[in-house]
């Protein structure tokens, strides 16, 4: 049988004559790693770096210094704090007046409203589970956080966005803002954000807000570029103003964007829940952080189930509203507000306001069984296959010690060689620049071998995500039924919050990178299986139709005609499981990963805003770096074709 062939365009004479230049400049780079090795040494040279700590340290103490009598604390800043107090309050002792009647029913009501009865029965049993667990005051602090969060982060990402949709010379000054925001951990801005706001409220919904506003800006940037030119100009040839043609044209055409956005920023904030817990939020995130304080793994379980249950309930809900499909509105506005009204008035007639104690279950003991089981017959002793510390010191030995080993024994200048050959293979000159200085902002910070460290484990937790990633991907994309069964899997892996997760990995694992490692992956996978499967069903019918006439298998469709159609997403899948695993680097820093995590960790536990913030920018600059390698560069390419 004749093989398939998928139709390549033209040959592009100097994309050719690039990708042949960036072939010969990785040789070169190889070959002066091989043979000069111990001319300059590995490490960067230490008259190249410039030291913050001075500076930083200065500006710490004078935030210390002023911040209760500067005019700039007292009518700025202390508005603002006071301002997400009030709002945060008001939120909360709204919830608790309507009681977890009122707020069970207003939810049902709504998802009923958008998407019918059966995603209301779902919202109502998620909020009946919170409160079964035990959990229903904490669920009401972290909601009340939660809408205040989203709701100034929708704010400030649609102005954003509006800026960047609407000028290109805004787009272009804000794209780098906001992937800082994006990349930086979110530990690393906790210090600065508690030093000026303290520690609570005030402080958790403001690192909340720059953690969850940069996709609803790029999402809606991307909704008002891409309206439809025929409808602006029609609008446009009847008379309409600028502000006309936005408000009635351009914002109803990037509707579906814009809910997507708010749904992305509400998992975002979601995600965020534990991490403000460091910094005095409360809620939910402050049970799990306690809980595995104390290596409870039962309560940061049972705390870490509703964080789950709230983000699929508001991914479902807005999902639904936003995908555009029409459906009969059997339950108006008013009427779901009357019910609510109503509900919460007969639960405080009958004193039944709060969850009854009555009706909680204790899922602590159990899990906690199941942990101590899965750590005493699994972590050693397993015949043939060993145990799991058996498999995390081979992965340590066999993968991590000889990847970091091999990148601090390179010279440094040839990394920034080898960096600027893959870049400038998928890339232009930009592209390849950008990443060059990206990395080499590692070294003139001084933390070249911890980012090398961090650098080792990225590549080896993406290597195994996407192994993992694709082949589940590609298993979900050809066939319904895993498709079905692993969504809801993919929900929780997606929306736990990382501690949950990590004392069990830790009990099977130990201490050390590899854990740090296997948190990575967990955390990264679902994304990657997601973009996978989207990717591969998105393939024309018609491609896939003429390969079956031709004959061929099963086998042949996915790898000549699926894969390399799909080419686009699976690049952005590598994409994203990059930026997810580097996000995870600072919670391996706490279970033995080292390097830039734990300089992370180590800065906010100290109140050294210098280590901090340096670690944390060289993490942001390891990730435009790795974002430049692998970002897909269609139109980069093209540009310069």
């Amino acid at each position: 049988m004749a093989t398939l062939t998928v139709p390549a365009s033209r040959t592009n004479i100097p994309r050719l004559l690039k990708s042949r230049t960036a072939a010969k400049l990785l040789l070169l780079a190889l070959v002066t790693a091989v043979l000069l090795p111990l001319l300059h040494g590995g490490s960067w040279p230490h008259d190249l770096t410039v030291s913050l700590d001075k500076p930083l340290t200065g500006a710490s103490n004078w935030v210390i210094d002023n911040r209760d009598s500067h005019p700039l604390f007292l009518y700025f800043f202390g508005y603002i704090s006071n301002a997400v107090v009030l709002s945060v309050r008001a939120v909360y002792l709204t919830l608790l007046a309507a009681g977890w009647t009122g707020v069970t029913a207003f939810g049902a009501l709504l998802a009923w409203r958008v998407a019918g009865p059966r995603l209301a029965a779902g919202t109502a049993i998620a909020f009946l589970a919170c409160g079964a667990l035990g959990m229903w005051v904490p669920t009401m602090q972290t909601l009340a956080l939660m809408v205040v969060a989203v709701l100034a982060s929708v704010v400030v990402g649609a102005l954003l966005g509006l800026a960047a949709g609407l000028s290109d010379r805004l787009d272009r000054a804000l794209r780098p803002v906001l992937d800082t925001m994006q990349v930086l951990p979110a530990f690393a801005y906790l210090l600065p954000v508690v030093l000026v706001f303290g520690i609570g409220v005030p402080a958790a919904v403001l690192a909340t807000v720059v953690y969850a506003a940069p996709p609803m800006a790029r999402l809606t940037a991307l909704g008002l570029r891409g309206a439809d030119p025929e409808v602006l100009e029609a609008v446009e040839s009847l008379g309409a103003t600028r502000r006309q043609r936005l408000l009635t044209a351009r914002i109803p055409l990037a509707r579906g964007e814009l809910l997507l956005g708010l749904n992305q920023t509400i998992m975002m904030a979601l995600s965020m829940a534990v991490i403000a817990s460091v910094i005095g939020a409360g809620g939910l995130g402050d049970r799990v952080y306690q809980a595995l304080a104390s290596v409870d793994v039962g309560q940061a379980l049972a705390a870490g189930i509703p964080i789950v249950l709230l983000a699929i309930v508001l991914d479902r809900v807005t999902g639904a509203a936003g995908d555009g499909t029409s459906r009969p509105k059997t339950i108006g506005r008013a009427y779901a507000l009357a019910v609510t009204v109503a509900v919460a008035l007969a639960a405080r007639l009958l004193g039944r306001l709060d969850w009854p104690s009555g009706w909680t279950l204790n899922i602590a003991e159990p899990v906690n069984r199941a942990v101590d089981w899965m750590t005493n017959h699994l972590y050693s002793g397993v015949p043939v296959i060993g145990g799991t510390a058996d498999w995390a010191g081979h992965f340590t030995t066999w993968i991590l010690d000889p990847v970091r080993g091999g990148l601090q024994w390179l010279p440094w200048w040839s990394v920034l060689l080898i960096v600027a050959a893959l870049a400038w293979t998928i890339g232009t000159w930009r592209t390849a620049l950008t990443a060059v200085l990206a990395m080499a902002a590692i070294g003139v910070l001084g933390v070249w071998d911890p980012a090398l460290d961090t650098l080792s484990q990225v590549l080896a937790a993406v290597a195994v995500t996407l192994v993992l990633g694709f082949a589940t991907g590609i298993a979900a994309a050809r066939s319904d039924r895993v498709e079905r069964a692993l969504r809801p899997v993919l929900d929780v892996f997606q929306t736990m919050p990382q501690f949950v997760y990590l004392i069990p990995v830790v009990a099977l694992f130990g201490v050390g990178r590899a854990p740090a490692v296997a948190a990575a992956v967990v955390y990264a996978l679902p994304a990657v299986v997601r973009i996978t499967a989207q990717g591969l069903r998105q393939v024309d019918p018609a491609a896939l139709e003429s390969a079956r006439s031709l004959g061929a298998t099963g086998r042949q469709q996915l790898w000549q005609v699926q894969l390399p159609l799909a080419k686009r997403s699976l690049l952005l899948a590598v994409n994203q499981g990059v930026v997810l695993v580097l996000a995870v680097v600072i919670i391996g820093g706490l279970v033995g990963g080292g390097a830039l995590g734990y300089n992370v960790a180590f800065g906010l536990a100290q109140g050294d805003l210098a280590t901090g913030l340096v670690a944390g920018g060289a993490i942001v600059c390891l990730g435009l770096m790795l974002d430049r390698v692998t970002q897909p560069t269609e139109r980069r390419a093209t540009k310069g074709a």
